[in-house]
């Protein structure tokens, strides 16, 4: 561990399949949850941000109306 540790993710990458191949295979159900918690705050940032722009462009304000028009257009559709 006293090689710093590379940030590009090219040269990371390959570090890390070598490093989760050598993992003990009892650890590897806490590093596959690790994983899911990461990816879902990666997620809950990015609704985030979609969300502040909808909210900033006036759309949830209109968020009814866009679920009425939706919702007629499926019930027009299930009609014809």
């Amino acid at each position: 561990m006293g090689t710093p540790t590379p940030t590009d993710p090219r040269e990371l990458r390959p570090l890390l399949h070598e490093r989760l191949d050598q993992w003990a295979a009892e650890d590897l159900p806490l590093l596959h949850r690790v994983m899911l918690e990461l990816e879902r705050d990666r997620r809950v940032a990015e609704l985030n941000e979609e969300f502040d722009r909808d909210r900033e462009s006036g759309r949830l304000a209109r968020l009814q109306e866009i679920i009425q028009e939706a919702r007629a257009a499926l019930r027009s559709r299930g009609q014809s």
